[in-house]
C-alpha cells in the first residue's frame, strides 16, 4: 500500500473511530490522521501477533479497514485512560 493510501486510510479510520467513541479528544485533521495511522499500525501488529494475519496489504480489503478502525479505537481508549484524571482535575 502506498504512503498516500495509508494516510487516507488513517484519516478515514480516525474519523470513524472518533465517531464511534465521541468525547473530548484532540481534534484537527492532522491529529485525526495520526490517530488513524498509529491505530492501523497497532491493529496490524495485533492481527499479526494474535492471528498470524497481515491485513494491511491491500487498500480495498475489508480486513484492512476493520483493523485500522479497531486499532484507532484502542488508541483512543488508551489516550482517555492516560489523560482522563488530568483533564478532570484541571477543570475543577
Amino acid at each position: 500500500m502506498g504512503i498516500i493510501a495509508f494516510l487516507i486510510l488513517g484519516l478515514v479510520a480516525g474519523v470513524i473511530a472518533k465517531a464511534i467513541m465521541p468525547g473530548d479528544d484532540p481534534g484537527g485533521i492532522i491529529v485525526t490522521t495520526i490517530i488513524g495511522v498509529v491505530g492501523a499500525l497497532i491493529g496490524g501488529f495485533l492481527a499479526a501477533a494474535l492471528f498470524d494475519a497481515h491485513p494491511l496489504d491491500d487498500f480495498f480489503d475489508v480486513s484492512t479497514w476493520v483493523t485500522a478502525i479497531f486499532g484507532a479505537i484502542i488508541l483512543l481508549a488508551i489516550y482517555r485512560v492516560v489523560t482522563g484524571d488530568r483533564r478532570r482535575t484541571a477543570s475543577i
